[in-house]
């Protein structure tokens, strides 16, 4: 949704953005190439996507700073910049291309893969480990909790008597022979998005931004936000609204923008998307 994030950050030439899911640079490059004397902070927590952004906004390079930083660190990346504060920040909490088109990064369930999932492949828990260790009940509850999976309690009692389960595929498969496929989407769909979330701590990080960007984002500076799921989009909105009761942000979007016909047909994963903005009043 490039052309709804910069209406929406109000992009001016000279000012300082932040682009905190920089991914494979799409929306770093959209922002740099309004700039003329401004600067774009690509920050992302996976420093291969990073490097890849860097490669494919190479053109415009003295206009972007690049920043290995997850939500919860993005003070760190502002204070190495001299602790200026943003006219706009964007965070877009779809999974990159690049790491659902690399089989061994073991997202994608379409793709045979190491059960891994790491954004951050620094960090040590993976995937695996938690299928493989975590005691039944508690992996029920993640996959209900983070995938909103009806059927969790079903899944987690075959995860557990397949053990050991080392890849996407063997996981793929076993829950599509537990749960049937009903319809176009995957049955293994929504568990996949349940260990990738637990994985990388993503609500955590998601509440970590929201509750940083008065701190962030100089008023009259706006916070654009897309979600793909409506677990992250109920966050994202009640921190909205919160910050708006409290006179810290008025909301941009009285209601959630949507993709249009166009992008959905030439970018399927883009139905699921919901963008929400604020523009900050106070600290």
């Amino acid at each position: 949704m490039p052309g709804q994030c910069l209406e929406y950050l109000a992009v001016r030439p000279d000012g300082v953005y932040l682009d905190a899911t920089a991914g494979m640079g799409g929306h770093t490059r959209a922002i740099a190439e309004k700039l003329t004397t401004g600067l774009v902070l690509a920050c992302d927590r996976d420093q291969e996507s990073l490097e890849r952004a860097r490669e494919n906004t190479a053109e415009y390079g003295s206009r972007i700073h690049y920043h290995k930083a997850s939500f919860s660190t993005l003070g760190e990346a502002l204070a190495a910049e001299g602790n200026i504060q943003l006219d706009g920040l964007l965070a877009d909490l779809g999974v990159s291309r690049y790491q659902l088109t690399t089989p061994e990064r073991g997202f994608s369930l379409m793709a045979e893969g190491p059960l891994d999932m790491r954004i951050d492949r620094s960090q040590t828990v993976t995937a695996a480990d938690i299928v493989n260790f975590e005691a039944e009940k508690q992996l029920a509850d993640l996959i209900y909790r983070f995938g909103e999976e009806r059927r969790s309690r079903k899944i987690a009692r075959a995860i557990v008597r397949a053990r050991p389960i080392s890849t996407t595929g063997q996981l793929a498969k076993l829950i599509e022979e537990v749960s049937p496929r009903t319809g176009k989407i995957h049955p293994a769909t929504q568990t996949f998005q349940a260990l990738r979330m637990a994985v990388n701590g993503e609500l955590d990080e998601l509440n970590a931004l929201l509750a940083s960007i008065p701190g962030l984002v100089k008023p009259g500076g706006r916070a654009v936000l897309i979600t793909f799921h409506s677990l992250e989009d109920r966050i994202v909105k009640q921190s909205f609204q919160a910050m708006a009761r409290s006179g810290q942000a008025q909301i941009l979007t009285r209601h959630v923008v949507r993709p249009d016909e166009e992008e959905v047909r030439n970018n399927a994963p883009s139905r699921s998307a919901k963008l929400r903005a604020i523009e900050v009043i106070r600290g």
